[in-house]
């Protein structure tokens, strides 16, 4: 049908082989040097495809819920007490600390803040003490086994980190009155077997970015649909595995965009902006010509167009790059972005600290499941056995704005608790 060609053709471009990934390889080191990632999570999956949506911008095994089974985050009960209670968020939280914030979450979220603070102070303190503690002069099992408990220990402290940042965003949408989705299933209310029976939540979730922000939001939005953005009804079969790596994507994205926001929104305070932002925003044709044009200083590689992005082949499914100036509009700060140097888009670009990874690839798996990723001889992704679900132009909407706002929350959350309790190494 036209409508699952379309949004096909849209997805094509998620079909390239993941080699770099989140949480395996033993590297020590973070931010830009941490990769390669684990070639079948989701946020590996998705990296190309964030790495490539940004350069747009210069050249213009896991439990799934959120508590144990004896602490499980769920909504307060509803009017009839014999229905069961919706889940607040997808993820279960397996630590000591993210148990407890799960019942915090539960019962009372806004001393979560309080919580986070008291919980952090422990862990600093626990790793202060760590520091203190002398290696035993003894050689042999003595040594090993002193530093097998203290990495199982690090590694704990880390999980909690982790669960602290998760139970955090999970607050924030809270406080915004804003639900997030359940884990992606064919739902039992729909006879259709469509997904997506949750409302779009479009208003509230604006009101989370900033209005120059918000338009890059559009600009993202208009890159993915194309001409199905003002197109909320019509359901397609998509590949679950295209809309997993949209999503990680996304709340990629949303991390970048929410970094570069506030320094932006600092600069525009301090009214010290670079020359010609505070004069207007540039035309379309500018920002076109400028997307198009290669950057002879960034070195081997920098040379995109607009149709790089890897949502952008939507143009196949109908909306011709002619169309271009409708969908991507200009804005300050796109123009602002577009200014950086190849330098520090690629360090804005970069997610600091693995915990933030770990926690995209986490949320993500629990809304889609683990996704199995076979690379083919060729070098290709085989979606041969993808599964295909149900879903409206609405309903993909709804899920991009939340993994937008999903990843803007994150930058926030790490940066807080970083204050705190130092992790980020970058």
């Amino acid at each position: 049908m036209e409508t699952a060609t379309v949004v096909k053709s849209s997805f094509a471009a998620c079909s390239w082989p993941s080699y770099l990934g989140a949480r395996s390889g033993s590297s020590s080191s973070r931010g830009h040097n941490y990769v390669p990632l684990s070639s079948k999570s989701w946020v590996s999956s998705a990296w190309n495809k964030q790495y490539t949506s940004i350069s747009l911008f210069k050249l213009g095994q896991r439990r799934m819920g959120f508590g144990s089974r004896k602490c499980t985050l769920v909504k307060a009960s509803s009017s009839d007490p014999m229905e069961p209670a919706a889940p607040i968020a997808p993820l279960q939280l397996e630590s000591p600390v993210g148990q407890f914030l799960s019942q915090i979450l539960t019962s009372h979220p806004h001393l979560v803040p309080a919580a986070v603070e008291q919980q952090l102070e422990q862990l600093q303190t626990d790793r202060d003490a760590e520091k203190e503690k002398e290696e035993p002069s003894a050689s042999g099992t003595d040594i090993v086994l002193y530093r097998r408990i203290a990495e199982v220990k690090a590694n704990e402290r880390r999980q909690a980190v982790e669960e602290i940042l998760y139970a955090l965003v999970v607050q924030k949408f809270m406080e915004a009155n804003v639900s997030l989705l359940p884990a992606i299933t064919p739902s039992s209310s729909n006879p259709s077997g469509q997904v997506d029976t949750w409302p779009s939540q479009e208003e509230k979730l604006e009101r989370l970015h900033s209005s120059e922000a918000y338009e890059m939001i559009q600009n993202h939005l208009a890159l993915i649909l194309g001409n199905r953005l003002g197109d909320s009804t019509s359901v397609a079969q998509i590949s679950k595995l295209r809309v997993g790596q949209v999503y990680a994507a996304s709340v990629m994205y949303g991390y970048f965009l929410k970094r570069v926001d506030q320094r932006f929104q600092l600069e525009k305070t301090m009214k010290i902006l670079p020359e010609g932002l505070d004069k207007g925003e540039i035309s379309v044709q500018q920002v076109s010509e400028e997307e198009v044009r290669p950057d002879v200083t960034a070195g081997e590689g920098s040379f995109t167009s607009v149709q790089s992005h890897p949502e952008v082949s939507s143009w196949n499914g109908g909306v011709s790059p002619g169309s271009f100036g409708s969908g991507i509009k200009a804005s300050r700060l796109r123009t602002y972005v577009m200014s950086f140097d190849g330098e520090t888009l690629q360090r804005y670009a970069t997610i600091r600290s693995k915990e933030a990874v770990t926690i995209i690839e986490k949320h993500t798996e629990a809304l889609f499941g683990r996704p199995e990723i076979v690379i083919t001889p060729e070098g290709t992704v085989d979606s041969s056995k993808d599964e295909l679900i149900k879903i409206s132009f609405g309903g993909l909407k709804r899920l991009v704005l939340e993994a937008v706002t999903f990843g803007s929350f994150l930058w926030d959350v790490e940066s807080y608790v970083d204050s705190r309790y130092h992790f980020v190494m970058n």
